[in-house]
């Protein structure tokens, strides 16, 4: 930007001036921190999601515990929209944001010292059970601070960044980190290889803690009649007992956690499946072939399906879209029986074959995430009441993950794929009978500004 302070400038030049602080400083506009703020929110996720189940699998851990230890990490985002209000007393979301951000380097990099402990696998628990809270707090700052930082819309302008490039930490994770660990393990160990790689997470967790303690718009917090604790806990309360007395809450409750049923026992176990042996009725990959067809061509199909899963849903509408959506989340997960039938071993089939799967566990995941922002969000608390929706969502999967590992065990790979099948028909059925129509009156308070968190979550 030219060098102009001692130049009187017109109202209209001035005004655009004002909007350009307020998104940042000169030179700090969305471009420079939007794309970088998500990537930030994605990474720590798929660290806990996915590579955290995969340092397991390789040092050995049976696969119904890491389907449990994993679901209990994973109960820091059910539980976040609890907490979450109390981040309002902060001085800015943007010190929560660049916080969290170092907090969680520091946490990533205490698991890679934790591997090297007697009690490694407690130890390592716990540090991602810290990762866990870091990162889940972290998103409610992001997700803040985008809306409050950028008009309506800006907001509409990047949302597509937003969810790019928080599914860029997926590519990262396991297209780039887990064919590393690969690599790695062959060279320095199992141990030493998944140090290395949560040092390099860590690492990078806080060069853009750093980053965006420079580049990031403050972003104050809202300044209430009650900016008290106890304040914040009655307001709580009230929005707990508002959203509980949604008419048909309970039915909306009930959908939402059954909706990703099949989903969640599919990502939790669908990974392991692919580095079991032979014997052990997997496919026998090493790590780098897991990264190699699941964090390439199986994320790219993931982000192509989102965007067609939210443009075909825009065309028939909700209510004649969901249950294709369902079906579509769901019916791709038969490539699991038929990989866990004929065992190809062809790197190329195998990759094909998960990239229809993503591709329909990405179309199909637009149903859920617009069900809770257009059916069970909007009135006084629009914003409050999604983010509880989507801790219900996470309690859905969480506890189909937990399960995942023990049902597995029982009935083995191929019949355990049978049974994910069998585990989407109840809200299939379900979706044919619920509303698809706003809880609340036309008139209440509209959903503007709302965009679904990470999903990803």
């Amino acid at each position: 930007m030219p060098n102009a302070a001692n130049e009187v400038k017109p109202a209209a030049t001035q005004a655009a001036i004002q909007t350009a602080m307020q998104a940042g400083s000169p030179g700090r506009n969305p471009p420079f921190w939007v794309p970088s703020l998500y990537f930030a929110q994605g990474l720590p996720y798929f660290a806990v999601a996915l590579i955290a189940g995969l340092m397991f699998k390789s040092m050995g851990v049976a696969n119904e515990d890491i389907a449990h230890w994993t679901a209990y990490i994973g109960a820091a985002w059910v539980f976040k929209p609890l907490w979450s209000p109390f981040l309002e007393l902060a001085p800015s979301k943007k010190a929560v944001v660049v916080t969290f951000q170092l907090l969680g380097g520091a946490c990533l990099g205490l698991v890679a010292l934790a591997l090297h402990l007697p009690v490694w696998l407690a130890a390592s628990v716990a540090m991602l059970g810290l990762v866990a809270i870091s990162s889940a707090t972290h998103d409610i700052a992001c997700d803040g601070l985008y809306i409050a930082s950028l008009s309506k819309k800006q907001q509409a302008q990047y949302a597509g960044w937003t969810g790019t490039f928080f599914n860029a930490g997926r590519f990262i994770s396991l297209g780039g980190l887990v064919i590393l660990a690969g690599q790695l393990e062959k060279t320095q160990g199992v141990t030493n290889a998944w140090t290395i790689i949560f040092l390099i997470l860590a690492g990078t967790m806080v060069s853009l803690g750093l980053y965006h303690a420079w580049s990031l718009p403050t972003a104050a917090n809202s300044g209430g009649s009650d900016r008290t604790a106890a304040g914040i806990a009655r307001t709580l309360k009230e929005v707990i007992i508002d959203y509980l007395n949604k008419p048909g809450i309970w039915v909306s409750i009930l959908f939402i956690i059954l909706f990703r049923a099949g989903e969640a026992q599919v990502q939790t176990i669908g990974p392991l499946f692919l580095r079991d042996a032979l014997d052990k009725g997997g496919l026998g990959l090493s790590t780098a072939e897991v990264g190699i067809v699941y964090g390439t061509s199986g994320t790219v199909a993931f982000i192509v399906g989102s965007i067609a899963g939210g443009y075909f849903t825009s065309w028939l509408g909700l209510r004649r879209a969901i249950l294709p959506l369902i079906l579509a989340v769901n019916l791709p997960n038969l490539v699991f029986w038929y990989l866990s039938t004929w065992h190809p071993h062809d790197l190329v089939i195998i990759g094909a074959a998960l990239s229809a799967e993503m591709f329909g566990y990405g179309f199909g995941f637009v149903g859920i995430i617009l069900y809770m922002m257009q059916v069970v969000a909007p009135g006084k608390y629009t914003t409050a009441h999604y983010a509880f929706s989507t801790g219900i969502m996470q309690l859905g999967f969480v506890l189909f993950k937990w399960v995942s590992g023990d049902i597995q065990a029982a009935l083995g790979y191929q019949q355990f794929f049978v049974w994910v099948l069998v585990a989407a028909i109840p809200v299939a059925v379900l979706s044919q009978f619920i509303p698809m129509e706003s809880r609340v009156a036309h008139d209440a308070e509209p959903a503007s500004g709302q965009r679904p968190e990470a999903a990803a979550q």
